[in-house]
C-alpha cells in the first residue's frame, strides 16, 4: 500500500532537481562569460598600454633628436662666444 502523496513528492522532488540542474547550469554558464568578458577587457587594457609605451618611446625619440640638434646649436654658440670673447680681451688688437 502506498501512502497518499508519496508519489506526489517523488515527482516534485524530480521537478526540483531539473530547476537545480537548470539554475546550476545558468549560473556556469553565466560564470563562463563573466570570465570571458573580464579576460576581454584584460587584454583590450594591455593592448591600451602597450600603445601608449609606444607612443611615449616615438616622442622620446624625437625629443632625443631634438635634443641633439639643439646641444649641436649651443656648441656652435659657446665656440662663437668663445672667439668674441677673445677678440675682446684683446687690449692691443693683435689677434685681430
Amino acid at each position: 500500500m502506498v501512502a497518499p502523496g508519496a508519489g506526489k513528492s517523488f515527482v516534485l522532488g524530480s521537478e526540483m532537481r531539473i530547476v537545480a540542474v537548470i539554475v546550476g547550469t545558468l549560473l556556469l554558464l553565466s560564470g563562463g562569460a563573466l570570465v570571458v568578458v573580464a579576460d576581454q577587457q584584460r587584454v583590450a587594457a594591455l593592448e591600451a598600454a602597450k600603445a601608449a609605451v609606444e607612443k611615449t618611446r616615438q616622442e622620446l625619440a624625437e625629443l632625443d633628436d631634438a635634443n641633439s640638434d639643439l646641444e649641436e646649436t649651443l656648441a656652435a654658440l659657446r665656440a662663437q662666444i668663445a672667439e668674441q670673447e677673445k677678440q675682446l680681451a684683446d687690449m692691443t688688437g693683435l689677434l685681430q
